[in-house]
C-alpha cells in the first residue's frame, strides 16, 4: 500500500545522513493510503526512520547500561588457558571452556552456561565473547544481572531516556543477550519474575544467550533451573580452575589447614628412631612405605591409628603433600574438631558459602584426610554428619586418609565396620611411642643446633 507523508512545519532531519528523510519529508509520520472505509483510514503511523532511530536509541540505552569500562580489555588473547600449575582435569576445563566461548563468538547458537568458582575466569570468557561480537561490528549486550535489575527500576523514573517498556523489549529480543553473575541479585519477588521474563522469552525464541554463574544450579530459582538444564538447548561449561586473583593454584581449598603443614614430608620423616626396638623400627619403615605407595595409587581409605605424637599426622600430610605435588588436584585436610566447627558456622546468616555447598565441597574432595578422628564432640549432630560424609565416601570408594588415637572397639560400630573391610579400607597400627620429648627428638635437636 502507497502512503503519503504528513505535512511538516520544521522538517526533522535523518540523524544518519544528515538529510530530510524521503518517506515522510521529516515528519516522523505517514498516513496510509487506504480506503475511506478502512478502519485506519485517516491514521499516522510512525515512519520506518523514526522505528530506526527508536531502535538505535534503544540499543545505545542497553549498551549504556551494559558492559562497565573496566572489562573492555577482556579479550580471548588476554585470557590464558593454559596454566602450568593446574592439574590435568583442571587443564581441560580451562581449555576446553576457552574454545567453547571463541567458537560461540563466531557462531552463536542455543544458550551457553558457564559456572565455576569465584574468579576462575567465567566473567572474562563471557566478556570476550562481548568484545569479539563488537570487533565484528556484530550487536550484543553484555550485563552484569544486578546492574540490570537496577537499571530496570531506573526505567520506571520520568528522567529516564528510553521507558521501560523499551528498554525491557529490546532486551528480550537482542541477537545475543551475556548475562554475567546469575544469582548475585537480590532475590526478592519482583527480580525473580523479571529474570522469569527475560529468560523466559529468550529460551521460547531459541535467542543465543550466554549465561555465567557460581551458584549450584540447584540454587536457582526453579523456574530459571528447569530450563538451564534443557540439554537440547543450553551448552554447560564447568570451570574446575580455581581463583586467580587469590593466586591460589597449589590444590589447598580455604577450609584445608595442610598449608601448617608444608614441611611435613615422607623425607623429613624420621623411621629411624633410635630410642626405638628394631621391631618398632621395622614397623615405621612398613608404614612409610605402605603411605608412599597410597599417596602414589590412593583407593579407597587408609586408617592411621596410634598414640599421640607416634607420626601419624606426618605421615598423613606427606600423603596430602606428595598427592599435590604429583596431581595438583585439590585437598582437603582438616582437623576433626574444626570441621565440624567450619559446618556449624555455615548456618550462620553471615557465612558465605552455605551448609549444604561447604558439606558437598568436603564430601567430593579428591583426597581427604581427616587429623585426630575420636576427639569432637559426640554429639547427635556431629555423629550424624561425620556418618554422611564419610558414608557417602566409603561408598563411591573415595581416598580418605584418617588418623585416630582410638583403639577399634571405643569407635562407633557403623564406623569401626567400614574401617575393617579389607575390601576399602586399609588400617595401619602404629605401635611406636610418641616422637614429642623422645631421646630421637633431643638428638636430632642437638645435631640441628649450632656449633659454637
Amino acid at each position: 500500500r502507497r502512503a503519503r507523508a504528513l505535512p511538516a512545519a520544521q522538517p526533522e532531519r535523518s540523524e544518519d545522513a544528515g538529510k530530510i528523510c524521503p518517506i515522510c519529508g521529516g515528519t516522523g509520520f505517514i498516513v496510509a493510503d487506504l480506503p475511506i472505509d478502512h478502519p485506519e483510514f485517516g491514521q499516522a503511523v510512525p515512519c520506518q526512520c523514526r522505528l530506526r532511530e527508536r531502535q538505535e536509541r534503544q540499543l545505545r540505552a542497553l549498551q549504556a547500561a551494559g558492559m562497565p569500562e573496566s572489562l573492555r580489555h577482556l579479550t580471548f588473547d588476554t585470557f590464558m588457558p593454559e596454566l602450568a600449575h593446574l592439574s590435568a582435569d583442571k587443564q581441560y576445563s580451562l581449555q576446553s571452556a576457552f574454545d567453547t566461548c571463541a567458537a560461540f563468538a563466531q557462531h552463536p547458537e542455543g544458550w551457553l552456561l558457564i559456572t565455576g568458582t569465584y574468579g576462575c575466569g567465567k566473567t572474562h570468557l563471557a566478556a570476550a565473547i562481548a568484545n569479539a561480537r563488537q570487533a565484528m561490528g556484530l550487536s550484543v549486550v553484555f550485563m552484569v544481572v544486578p546492574d540490570l535489575l537496577d537499571h530496570l527500576r531506573s526505567t520506571f523514573g520520568p528522567q529516564s531516556e528510553v521507558p521501560y517498556d523499551e528498554f525491557f523489549e529490546r532486551l528480550r529480543n537482542t541477537p545475543v543477550l551475556i548475562l554475567d553473575d546469575l544469582g548475585a541479585h537480590s532475590s526478592t519477588p519482583w527480580a525473580q519474575e523479571k529474570l522469569f521474563q527475560l529468560l523466559n522469552h529468550r529460551y521460547n525464541a531459541h535467542l543465543p544467550t550466554v549465561i555465567t554463574t557460581n551458584q549450584r544450579i540447584d540454587d536457582l530459582e526453579a523456574r530459571v533451573r528447569s530450563r538451564l538444564q534443557d540439554s537440547g538447548l543450553v551448552s554447560q561449561v564447568m570451570i574446575l580452575a580455581p581463583d586467580f586473583r587469590t593466586g591460589k593454584g597449589s590444590g589447598v581449598t580455604d577450609l584445608s589447614s595442610l598449608y601448617l603443614h608444608r614441611d611435613q614430608t615422607f623425607g623429613a620423616f624420621d623411621a629411624q628412631r633410635g630410642d626405638l626396638s628394631a621391631e618398632q623400627r621395622a614397623g615405621l619403615r612398613d608404614a612409610v612405605a605402605l603411605c608412599v605407595a597410597y599417596a602414589d595409587d590412593p583407593i579407597g581409605w587408609l586408617v592411621l591409628a596410634g598414640t599421640n605424637g607416634c607420626g601419624k599426622t606426618h605421615l598423613a600430610a606427606a600423603i596430602a603433600n606428595a598427592f599435590i605435588e604429583r596431581t595438583r588436584a585439590d585437598v582437603m585436610f582438616v582437623v576433626v574438631p574444626d570441621l565440624l566447627d567450619h559446618l556449624r558456622s555455615a548456618f550462620s546468616p553471615q557465612s558465605t558459602m552455605p551448609l549444604d555447598r561447604r558439606f558437598d565441597e568436603i564430601k567430593r574432595s579428591p583426597l581427604l584426610v581427616l587429623d585426630d578422628l575420636g576427639t569432637e564432640s559426640a554429639t547427635p549432630w556431629a555423629r550424624e554428619k561425620l556418618f554422611q560424609l564419610l558414608n557417602f565416601r566409603y561408598t563411591a570408594l573415595m581416598p580418605t586418609v584418617i588418623t585416630t588415637t582410638s583403639e577399634p572397639k571405643q569407635i562407633d560400630p557403623w564406623l569401626r565396620t567400614r574401617m575393617m573391610d579389607l575390601n576399602r579400607c586399609q588400617y595401619l597400627a602404629i605401635t611406636a611411642p610418641g616422637y614429642r620429648g623422645s631421646r630421637s627428638q633431643q638428638e636430632q635437636r642437638a645435631r640441628k643446633a649450632p656449633r659454637r
